[in-house]
């Protein structure tokens, strides 16, 4: 047999092109055969989808489970079963707090004069009938004045017709003399009257009136007494300064601090539900655990047309004194009668990441069901149950993010 170096040029050709019409074949046959068993694949393949298709889902296969063990389920959850619990309707609204201004008083001299001395500063609690602030005032230093003028006269009136009618007896005088002399004591008598009234006006007692005819000596300083109890919120006097009746600011202003208001501006689709005499409760962040109580006393009977809201305003107790004007606040407002429905206690109900809610439902303590549920109000611990679980049910009462985070890790959890 020659070697391949031995043939001639036209036999080697023959023999090259011998060899690749047998390797072209024997890919191709490979080739079949692979699309072959292919096909074959495909065909099997899509006979299981079309199995698995066809197959229908099994009963509440929305529920995912899970499965833990006695020790787990003894050390991790509490069971309880669900009940019916009554749930308040409730709005709720900011605002702010501020004094009640049906007992905030501006506190003027009700005449002009020049302040003397101020006794009590921006804080401090007065009561009705202390002294706020004393002015030297010129209308009192006429009336005092006047007084004693009349004084004068009245007291020459009467001893004129003494001594007239006196000689009237002994037949010295006139009877015409006697009856205009009486005319004229009555007319002193009625100026001294008026004029004891006008000093009166000024705030002077029957005693300290009495005190001026005696002593015939004026004092122009004029009292100003706080008008209610309350406290100093605000202080503008100061020895010297000029005071005129109703010219801001006023001299002092004094607020009854046992109630304050609360104003809020609620949106204008709870407009409706807010009625006047309505319960309220309030909180601010200074006593985040304390809880302070009231009543509506006014609802706008308007709508802001830019911030489309309306004013509801109610009144709050505060017998300690803890408000402060301008505090930020909210409220909640009972509205109508209480609903009864399905509740589960808040750390039974899980937000899962898709933003249901969901609670883990069992009936041997063993194995688990998650039910996806639609919530309304959460109040005092416990979320209202709308839709997705019955009364008697045992659901999973705390420990439900466990089994969430388990399901979602699987066997690693």
């Amino acid at each position: 047999m020659k070697s391949f170096a031995e043939l001639s040029g036209r036999q080697r050709v023959a023999f090259v092109s011998l060899v690749l019409v047998a390797g072209s074949a024997l890919i191709w046959g490979k080739g079949l055969v692979s699309h072959s068993d292919g096909r074959a694949s495909n065909k099997e393949a899509g006979q299981t989808v079309s199995s698995n298709a066809e197959r229908p889902a099994p009963h509440g296969a929305t529920e995912a489970s899970v499965e833990l063990s006695e020790k787990q389920t003894g050390t991790l959850l509490k069971f309880g079963p669900a009940g019916f619990r009554e749930f308040q309707v409730l709005k709720t609204a900011v605002g702010t707090i501020d004094f009640n201004e049906n007992m905030l008083v501006q506190v003027f001299s009700q005449y002009p004069g020049k302040i003397v001395k101020a006794f009590y500063n921006i804080g401090d609690d007065v009561k009705q009938g202390e002294v706020l602030f004393t002015i030297d005032s010129p209308d009192l230093l006429q009336a005092e004045s006047n007084l004693l003028a009349a004084a004068g006269v009245l007291e020459l009136q009467k001893k004129t017709l003494a001594r007239l009618t006196g000689l009237l007896k002994a037949g010295g005088s006139a009877q015409k003399d006697v009856d205009q002399t009486t005319s004229d004591e009555q007319t002193a008598e009625g100026n001294f009257k008026a004029a004891k009234d006008a000093v009166r006006i000024f705030g002077k007692t029957e005693a300290e009136v009495e005190k001026i005819l005696t002593d015939r000596k004026v004092d122009s300083t004029l009292i100003v007494p706080s008008p209610i109890t309350g406290r100093v919120v605000a202080r503008s006097a100061a020895p010297g300064f000029l005071t005129q009746p109703g010219n801001a600011p006023a001299p002092f202003q004094i607020a009854d601090i046992s109630t304050m208001w609360m104003v809020a501006n609620v949106i204008e689709t709870d407009a409706p539900a807010y009625k006047v005499g309505q319960q309220v409760e309030v909180t601010v962040p200074a006593y985040p655990a304390k809880v302070f109580r009231g009543h509506v006393t006014t609802v706008g009977s308007i709508i802001d047309p830019n911030t489309r809201r309306q004013l509801v305003r109610s009144e709050i107790d505060d017998p300690e004194h803890l408000l402060r004007s301008g505090m930020y606040a909210s409220f909640v407002t009972r509205i109508g009668d209480a609903t009864r429905s399905p509740a589960v206690p808040a750390e039974g109900v899980v937000r899962e990441g898709d933003g249901t809610m969901s609670v883990w439902v069992t009936s041997d303590n063993r194995h688990f069901l998650q039910r996806t549920v639609r919530t309304g109000m959460q109040q005092d611990g416990w979320v209202q149950i709308l839709d997705g679980l019955r009364e008697g049910e045992t659901v999973v009462t705390d420990g439900a993010v466990f089994l969430s985070n388990k399901l979602l890790l699987g066997d690693a959890g």
